[in-house]
């Protein structure tokens, strides 16, 4: 089926996940070479504040490593501005990411911009035992964030992975995925790649997750299930990918009512219906009376009517067949709520000029 009227695309939101604070050790460095010495506590994004006044564990900076700190802040500004991808050994792990060193400076990896690989390995393990096990590695990363006046220093392994495995999707690629975080307008899933590992994630909006009206997406899917999904659309510019499972399934409704109103054995299945017997769903009469003020369109007739078991929009909805035309003659099917009723137009118009024209009206009809 080709849709006529599509709802809203999937909106690809930023992840919305963001660290959480918390104290860690911290190696001291100054922001500004003018600036005196101060000594710093490092909070979960790497940023710095002076330490309390008298602390007795308070040691000076060796001045002689300020030059080292303010070519490796200007190091990891060029590598920001250039997308570098740096291999960072790993130093720590607290409950909001990793402590990575950046030749003399630390920074600090937020659990939510770690590549969705770590978690994919045991989906039911806290991230927290799983970042732990890190400590001793080394992990690919872009900075993502230089702020030297706050001591804040963000690196990415999402961003690094994006730069290393966005070349290999295609629009209408097939993936295994596992469901991440689920949220009321749809589902991040990561894509399981050919080397067994889960290396980029996409979202399923909620308008793809299926051919059923779904008003809770939690209903269909749940953090760690394992689905199938195919990719719709690829944002380079914003690094994400749109995924969807209902465009792997079957629309209920397929090409006619044949599975709705099984045919009798001398039915035919393009019987026109007579004004008298036909009761339209609410507003598919003036729509069909607008589509007959279109150009190249000189017919508009009803054919079947049925019930579906299944709720698959609460909007009146217009789709039109991929059977091709017979006598000039397309098929649109109009649905809402569990309602259907088959519409047929007598044009000259081909499929593309045919949705144009559906698209207009829809526009024209409130």
């Amino acid at each position: 089926m080709l849709a006529v009227s599509l709802g809203p695309g999937p909106s690809l939101a930023a992840f919305p996940a963001s660290a959480r604070r918390s104290p860690v050790p911290f190696v001291p460095f100054p922001a500004r070479l003018h600036h005196r010495p101060l000594l710093l506590s490092a909070t979960a994004e790497g940023t710095g504040a002076p330490a309390g006044q008298g602390d007795a564990s308070a040691a000076p900076v060796d001045e002689a490593r300020l030059p080292q700190f303010a070519a490796d802040w200007e190091a990891a500004r060029a590598g920001k501005d250039q997308g570098r991808i740096f291999t960072l050994p790993v130093l720590r792990a607290n409950s909001g990411g990793l402590i990575v060193r950046f030749n003399s400076l630390q920074g600090f990896v937020p659990n939510p911009l770690l590549s969705p690989a770590h978690w994919c390995k045991d989906p039911k393990r806290p991230i927290q035992d799983i970042t732990k096990h890190l400590v001793g590695t080394s992990i690919s990363v872009k900075v993502a964030e230089v702020n030297e006046e706050e001591r804040k220093l963000v690196f990415s392994e999402k961003d690094a992975s994006w730069s290393r495995y966005s070349s290999q999707i295609k629009i209408g690629d097939i993936y295994d995925g596992i469901v991440g975080s689920v949220f009321p307008y749809g589902a991040f899933v990561h894509l399981r790649f050919p080397d067994g590992l889960y290396h980029l994630t996409g979202l399923v909006h909620i308008s793809e997750v299926s051919w059923d009206l779904v008003q809770d997406v939690q209903d269909f899917l749940n953090e760690g299930d394992t689905v199938k999904v195919i990719v719709v659309n690829i944002d380079t510019a914003k690094s994400r990918i749109a995924l969807s499972i209902r465009q792997l399934e079957e629309d209920p409704l397929l090409e006619t009512l044949d599975k709705v109103i099984p045919l009798e054995a001398d039915q035919s299945p393009d019987r026109m219906m007579s004004p008298s017997e036909v009761e339209l769903l609410p507003g598919l009469d003036g729509i069909c009376n607008e589509l007959l003020q279109e150009d190249g369109i000189t017919d508009v007739q009803f054919g079947r009517q049925g019930s579906e078991k299944r709720v698959v929009s609460q909007d009146l909805e217009l789709w039109l067949s991929n059977a091709p035309a017979k006598d000039n003659k397309f098929t649109l099917l109009a649905r809402a709520g569990r309602q259907v009723q088959e519409v047929y137009l007598t044009t000259s118009l081909d499929q593309e000029g045919i949705k144009k024209a559906v698209q207009r009206v829809l526009g024209r009809v409130p």
